[in-house]
């Protein structure tokens, strides 16, 4: 399991580490800068072949400390070096102000309100200002900086040390209404990506990101968990299993004209492996559905007392409601009968808007449910939350996705898989997991229209076959993005199911390459010695 952690969280394990005596605060330091430099030179070889100049901008605390080891270890190498400084030296903490008292023996601290001489000449420039210590937007001599650097860097690099700075760690959001950050081309964190770098504008902010291994070995309790590949045997089939075995999932639809998104969901959760999988049809679409499908089956579901009678088969084993299923009267008894089946169930689309509008369904809601809203939905189910996350933070730690989803799940007492770039996936018991579309995993191509119907035939397959809740929300979705991947550009929603076998063949490969230290998500770097 990859952990990702918040600012609080990296804290405490360092200052864990340095109490037990495993290590001290100037070690890490030492270690953080090593490592940085060791990531650029692993990034740019280029740049460790010829000694170049670099401008390093150092912050008020002990990532300004780191800034001041990446300076002197870059000068040892021969390079031309810059620093400035935010603040008064004499106010540092201990450990940033012995680095700095080391750099003076080498060269000069300028104040960071002078601006670098020659700015063009620079290969590097390294943001060591705030790092995972932000609580503000940047502004004064700070917000100049990032103004300057983003007017007159001309060919240099820019990386930022632990996060750039202006970005909130734990939120991945820019800090203040001017959103003055300082956009990296690579971003070195150390020990374990933080929230930042995977939510929200992190990505686009962050540039590449590597993890570097600074030596703890502690994990952080109830930490947000990467998602990653799945292992390959979860998936598999017993050999003597008949399809009833693997499971019976039931995806009801709309009417006439509304029922392409559930025919995706069912063709979606038949490849991931449901034995069987029906599709439950108002009579006036039996004919367009049945023109339409052959290896699922099609069930007639009028209203709520026809999905009684259909439940009576114990063989159903998981539900999906919401595709083009419409917003009508009976679609509310519908609905009311799925929830209290305590089947397995996803709750998608018209679903979700249902029970917003319906404040009784609420209360049917159970720990067996996977709701999997995109930004809209979540704000009809859950305005609060929404307006929350709306709003231009203007101090950190900043409100997040995390912690909005994490809310939602324990609010509705069930998974709510919060969609997008930065998938959220939190449970009731604040359990949560980041399925992130970014860095070497982007798939801009799942921008398309029902993309999101084949998600949930996804969750609901596995749901079927006998999967936990957070398992097949997790699984569905690191499957999802890969299927996306696989196919890249030019697709469409009915290619997601069909790129699914290529993907299932290639994950024990997959799941190798996942069990490393880093996900395939973030390069990964090795400690200094």
């Amino acid at each position: 399991m990859l952990e990702i952690l918040s600012a609080t969280e990296m804290r405490a394990l360092e200052q864990a580490a340095i109490e037990s005596r495993h290590v001290t605060g100037l070690e890490l330091m030492e270690r953080a800068g090593r490592a940085l430099v060791e990531a650029v030179f692993t990034e740019w070889p280029e740049l460790a072949k010829a000694p170049q100049k670099a401008i390093v901008l150092c912050g008020p605390g002990n990532n300004g400390g780191d800034g001041f080891v990446i300076a002197r270890l870059l000068k040892d190498w021969g390079w031309e070096i810059e620093v400035h400084l935010l603040g008064d030296a004499a106010r540092l903490p201990p450990d940033a102000r012995v680095n700095h008292d080391r750099w003076c023996a080498m060269g000069e601290v300028h104040d960071l309100a002078e601006a670098p001489r020659n700015v063009q000449g620079a290969a590097l420039i390294i943001d060591a200002l705030f790092g995972t210590g932000l609580r503000r937007p940047l502004e004064g001599t700070a917000c100049a900086a990032a103004l300057w650097i983003g007017a007159e860097k001309g060919a240099a690099r820019i990386v930022a040390v632990d996060l750039p700075s202006g970005l909130c760690s734990d939120s991945g959001r820019i800090l203040g209404a001017a959103g003055d950050v300082i956009r990296a081309d690579l971003t070195v964190t150390f020990h374990a990506p933080k929230l930042g770098h995977l939510l929200d504008a992190g990505p686009e902010v962050c540039g590449r990101v590597v993890v570097a291994d600074i030596g703890l070995v502690a994990r952080a309790e109830g930490a947000v968990r990467m998602v990653a590949a799945p292992d390959a045997q979860s998936l598999d089939k017993a050999a003597s299993a008949h399809k009833y075995g693997h499971g019976h999932a039931l995806i009801l639809t709309g009417g006439a004209g509304r029922t392409g998104a559930a025919r995706l969901a069912a063709r979606a959760a038949l490849r991931i492996g449901a034995g069987v999988v029906t599709v439950g049809v108002p009579p006036a679409a039996q004919m367009e559905v049945a023109c339409q499908i052959t290896a699922l089956m099609l069930g007639r579901v009028r209203d709520g007392a026809d999905l009684a009678t259909v439940l009576e088969d114990g063989r159903i084993t998981a539900l999906c409601l919401g595709p083009g299923m419409g917003l009508g009267e009976d679609k509310v008894g519908l609905l009311k009968v799925a929830l209290q089946s305590g089947r397995p169930l996803v709750l998608d689309a018209d679903a979700l808007t249902l029970i917003a509008r319906d404040s009784d369904l609420w209360a049917h809601l159970h720990p067996c449910c996977i709701m999997t809203p995109h930004a809209g939905e979540f704000a009809r189910l859950f305005p609060d939350l929404a307006q929350r996350l709306s709003v231009v933070p203007a101090t950190g730690p900043a409100y997040s996705k995390v912690n909005a989803t994490r809310e939602a799940a324990k609010r509705a007492g069930c998974v709510v898989l919060l969609k997008g770039p930065d998938t959220v996936i939190a449970a009731p018991d604040g359990g949560c997991a980041i399925s992130a579309a970014a860095y070497g995993r982007a798939a801009p191509w799942l921008a398309t229209a029902g993309s999101g119907d084949v998600l949930a035939g996804f969750i609901t397959g596995l749901l079927a076959r006998g999967f936990e809740p957070m398992q097949a929300a997790e699984t569905a979705a690191w499957l999802h993005v890969e299927c996306a991947r696989h196919h890249g550009p030019g697709l469409i929603a009915e290619d997601l199911p069909e790129t699914l076998p290529d993907v299932l063949r290639a994950l024990p490969d997959q799941a190798a390459r996942a069990s490393s230290r880093m996900s395939a998500l973030l390069a990964s770097s090795s400690p200094s010695t």
